[in-house]
């Protein structure tokens, strides 16, 4: 057996017990509102045994979510729902990450408040279906981002990443993969 993978590692601040790292995996059982439940404070418990944890994909606004029941950190009860579950891993010995992202074209209306077009740097629709609670839907066409509406979702971002300390995570990781708006950008 490889005793290497077993063994501590410094990674920055955070000192992992092991070099086993759990990539964050779509789970779909946060509230309709994006509270995490008392089943994700258990799911992620019992992986606390991983060096690293980093969570399924949290949108950092109610705008920029892309699937049903997807967790977000932009209000309080989403505060308190995630602090359940950092104290159930801390609990148990683990760390967690928290990934902010937002879904951008990688959306649908039936996702969104009030029947909102996603958006994206440009309004180019993206190949695929979104799943909503109507069933499996074509992705639409997005709504181009106009210049200033960017610097408020910067300050997205950053509001999540304040409320991630309060709910204790131990870091933060970007999501800017997968098609959603950073990796649009890029």
């Amino acid at each position: 057996m490889n005793q290497t993978l077993f063994s501590p590692l410094q990674m920055g601040d955070l000192g992992l017990h092991n070099r086993i790292v759990m990539a964050p995996l779509t789970r779909n059982r946060a509230t309709e509102d994006g509270t995490p439940t008392q089943l994700m404070a258990e799911y992620y418990r019992q992986r606390a045994s991983a060096g690293l944890i980093i969570t399924e994909m949290t949108v950092v606004s109610a705008g920029g979510t892309g699937y049903i029941n997807a967790p977000g950190l932009y209000m309080p009860q989403h505060v308190a729902g995630w602090r359940r579950v950092t104290d159930a891993v801390h609990r148990a010995g683990g760390l967690i990450l928290v990934q902010l992202g937002h879904a951008g074209r990688i959306s649908h209306p039936l996702l969104l408040p009030n029947g909102e077009q996603p958006v994206a740097p440009s309004a180019v629709r993206a190949d695929g279906h979104a799943f909503t609670r109507r069933g499996k839907r074509p992705f639409v066409t997005p709504r181009a981002l106009d210049g200033n509406e960017i610097a408020g979702i910067v300050e997205q971002f950053r509001r999540a990443s304040k409320l991630a300390v309060e709910t204790r995570f131990d870091g933060i990781e970007v999501h800017a993969a997968n098609g959603y708006l950073l990796d649009e950008f890029l």
